[in-house]
């Protein structure tokens, strides 16, 4: 570890060590929820996204009275999309407004960040979308309710095949814990069911040109290509590829799932592939309730990073309420044990690894929208 990153990583944490526990603030008042999500920047979509489904929670969960009859009261920071700012924001909500958990991030890098400044400081901390594993591995303290990257990796690698795709090419942010996760997980699972990673090329956020890597990628005649980075460039491939003359299908993750996918890529993107955690068409009730509710509320359609913002906070409140209290063991504990909780983007039981054991959807970009096209149980 080079020295400027150790004192990125230990400084924060030495600011804050004498705060093992986070205040059991039982006695009267609001309590303090802290969020950090990406309102500005690079992965706005994203930000902006969970914070509306985790703000609507909050909302519902305050007109009904609250938990332990005391409203909630939610303190959102803005990380902007950028390296560092993230630690900065949550150990300011720690120290000055005194938050008994945490919500966020979308972003694996981001969380990786916060995670070891809560653990640290005795915060429970609750991502909503962080896909890559070493996010809950950092401590007890820090969970997820979304699925994780072996298992996305292995759905789409299951997926490929299924379409005959034996031959695949791996465009890959290394800038991203996320995408290299991703493209990890899925280069093991394809090579080892009788696929072939013909071509890895790689790039770095904030990339404008992707040329040089897909003439590369183009010369291996790939079936389909994995692009698993996120939607801020994912668009941008999808387009070169085309004028390169690329007929290969594109596949990602779920960090594709934004609106500015197709504004970027138009008709480039059409016909392209992703995971998600859930989809808009699916008529299970939970869905169809959230849908009606968010569209009334934001005169907008929700993607899946809305739904995990509001499950993550539904999440919450209701160990809250099972813990009798906001004092850190017991919280930690009680969200530990979340079991069966029924939630928008599905069953939700924690593992004792404190991921979220439940099924992805696969989704096709189709007339500018994203279709569904099936379910992966895990």
């Amino acid at each position: 570890m080079k020295l400027h990153q150790f004192l990125f990583v230990v400084l924060p944490l030495l600011g804050i060590s004498s705060c093992k526990k986070a205040p059991d603030a039982s006695a009267s008042g609001d309590i303090q929820v802290g969020e950090f999500a990406s309102l500005t920047g690079a992965t706005a979509s994203f930000g902006q996204s969970s914070h509306k489904g985790t703000q609507m929670a909050i909302d519902e969960i305050n007109a009904d009275g609250g938990v332990l009859g005391r409203k909630i009261r939610l303190v959102t920071e803005d990380d902007q999309s950028r390296p560092g700012e993230a630690a900065t924001v949550v150990r300011k909500m720690i120290s000055r407004d005194h938050i008994v958990a945490l919500l966020g991030e979308v972003a694996s890098s981001r969380s990786l960040e916060a995670a070891p400044i809560c653990q640290q400081a005795g915060i429970p901390m609750i991502s909503p979308a962080s896909t890559n594993p070493k996010v809950t591995e950092v401590g007890d303290r820090i969970f997820r309710v979304c699925f994780i990257d072996p298992f996305q990796g292995t759905v789409l690698s299951k997926f490929a095949l299924s379409k005959n795709w034996k031959r695949v090419a791996i465009l890959t942010d290394v800038k991203q814990d996320y995408s290299v996760g991703l493209s990890q997980f899925f280069k093991a699972n394809i090579s080892a069911n009788g696929g072939e990673v013909v071509s890895e090329q790689s790039y770095s956020s904030g990339d404008k040109d992707f040329k040089a890597q897909l003439t590369a990628i183009k010369g291996a005649q790939p079936d389909a290509i994995l692009a698993s980075g996120y939607y801020t460039e994912a668009g941008l491939i999808a387009l070169q590829s085309r004028e390169l003359q690329i007929a290969a299908p594109l596949l990602g993750g779920d960090g594709w799932d934004s609106p500015s996918l197709v504004e970027v890529g138009g008709k480039a993107i059409e016909g392209s592939f992703f995971s998600n955690h859930f989809s808009v068409e699916d008529p299970a009730p939970a869905i169809q309730e959230f849908l009606k509710k968010y569209r009334a509320k934001f005169n907008a359609e929700p993607d899946a990073m809305a739904a995990l913002g509001y499950d993550s906070a539904m999440i919450l409140a209701d160990a809250i309420k099972r813990a009798g209290s906001t004092e850190s063991d017991k919280l930690r504990d009680a969200i530990a044990a979340t079991k069966d909780f029924l939630a928008v983007t599905g069953k939700i039981t924690l593992n004792k690894e404190r991921n979220a054991n439940k099924s992805a959807v696969m989704l096709v970009v189709k007339e500018g929208q994203f279709r569904y096209v099936e379910t992966v149980a895990p």
